[in-house]
């Protein structure tokens, strides 16, 4: 049989259409890769193995009754534990939901049942997509942090036991557990994919993401996905017609690329930081080595306002009702965001604006910002699923950020490259992140 785990999402999706695979094949091959790794990575939290077949059967057979298929038809997808669906529980990582399922599916679960994907089951995250860690470890290394919040889901492609899932990232929570976890993981520029249905933690930085094992698999997922929902205000009209061939196709010239150390080198392990001093090397005539705008000291301050002020708003009722069973890292961020005053909350959110304002014009004359994804590699800790200090930035301006597994640091772990393009240019920034990945990989 076909080695699908060597196959690019698109081309299993071709071989279903030709009969050359099965949906019971494919979603097969995935059930054996979770009945060997689960019980050490525990990225699940919801699986039906049973139902998933059935499902995959279903999809057999609406294709050979000749029905048209979708861009996904077939292909089972993981889902992080805050987006909303009607036939399985979500759960959002607190004991609070326990047992507990939304009313409807999420706009972005409609959007992939149309494409032909199946749900495959929940991803464990962090506590309420927040700090609180997961049961989920590193799949190269059971004592280490996935990362957080999307731990599982960066874990459960990591580990082969999915070919696509979604997450989330409000600070770096798609960004961070692919770099921990050695996978492709993209968030599009804010408001290109709807959040209706899925957990809210903060309206202006909450950002929907995706993770695979290549920039076209990502990019096919995403093209997916984007769409304007008048139930998210933030969406916007955005053909994505073109975004995989896009994708495929590259720049049109040799890109340039500024690379940020920023101020929070001096947290890479040495090893990490001669494994980036070594791709700046090798990319010498396409990298420029820049120091970090002053302002951006003050974007993490502003991130931490807005961020702690609708953690306070939207769990409010939670740490008033079930304060006991909300861990120590919410029950401080949400007493922090009640005191943040209503002055420092609007000057957090007018500088979104102006910040970006100043900074586009980088991208008029570079293709794309290149630093760390993360501070090295996985913490050898599962109490803590890290820090997002290399990814905090980009959430507060919206920008397009992707984490690419070009890297390893220390003990042989996956180190990510993040690359930061201009807002809603996705386009082209998927573009220069698959000449890149392909650059890294000759």
């Amino acid at each position: 049989m076909t080695d699908i785990f060597s196959l690019k999402v698109e081309d299993i999706v071709s071989k279903i259409n030709d009969a050359q695979l099965t949906s019971v094949e494919v979603c097969q091959k995935y059930i054996e890769r979770i009945n060997k790794f689960e019980k050490d990575v525990k990225a699940w939290v919801h699986l039906d193995k049973k139902l998933l077949l059935e499902k995959a059967a279903e999809a057999d057979e609406y294709r050979r009754s000749g029905k048209p298929t979708g861009p996904l038809h077939g292909i089972p997808v993981a889902l992080k534990d805050i987006i909303g669906t009607v036939d399985m529980p979500t759960e959002c990582g607190t004991p609070i939901r326990k047992g507990k399922s939304y009313s409807q599916n999420a706009e972005i679960v409609d959007l992939l049942l149309s494409a032909g994907a199946i749900v495959m089951g929940k991803t464990a995250t962090s506590e309420l997509a927040y700090l609180g860690p997961s049961k989920t470890t590193n799949p190269h290394d059971h004592l280490r942090t996935p990362g957080g919040s999307s731990s599982g889901s960066a874990a459960s492609v990591a580990s082969f036991m999915a070919p696509l899932s979604i997450g989330s990232q409000t600070g770096g929570s798609v960004i961070r557990p692919a770099s921990y976890c050695g996978v492709v993981g993209y968030k599009p520029t804010y408001g290109l994919i709807s959040r209706n249905g899925v957990l809210k933690t903060s309206d202006k930085l909450d950002h929907i993401g995706v993770f695979g094992r290549s920039v076209e698999d990502v990019a096919l997922l995403a093209k997916v996905l984007i769409k304007k929902d008048n139930h998210d205000k933030a969406t916007v009209h955005y053909s994505t017609e073109n975004m995989l061939n896009e994708t495929k196709k590259g720049p049109l010239f040799e890109p340039k690329f500024i690379f940020y150390k920023t101020d929070y080198w001096k947290l890479l392990d040495k090893k990490s930081r001669d494994a980036f001093e070594y791709f700046i090397k090798s990319f010498k005539n396409n990298i420029e080595v820049f120091d970090t705008p002053s302002y951006f000291k003050d974007i993490h301050k502003y991130h931490q306002i807005i961020h702690e002020t609708d953690l306070a708003n939207n769990f409010g009722l939670y740490f008033k009702k079930y304060k006991k069973k909300l861990s120590k890292y919410m029950q401080d961020a949400i007493l922090k965001g009640n005191k943040h005053s209503a002055k420092d909350y609007a000057e957090a959110i007018d500088f979104m604006k102006r910040s970006y304002e100043s900074y586009e014009e980088v991208f008029e004359d570079y293709h794309g910002v290149l630093t760390p994804s993360s501070p090295g590699v996985a913490p050898k800790s599962l109490k803590s699923t890290g820090t997002a200090e290399f990814n905090k930035v980009w959430s507060y301006l919206g920008t397009p950020c992707i984490s690419l597994p070009l890297l390893q640091g220390d003990g042989d772990m996956p180190l990510g490259v993040q690359l930061v393009g201009a807002r809603y240019d996705d386009h082209r920034f998927l573009g220069v992140a698959n000449w890149l990945e392909k650059e890294c990989n000759k």
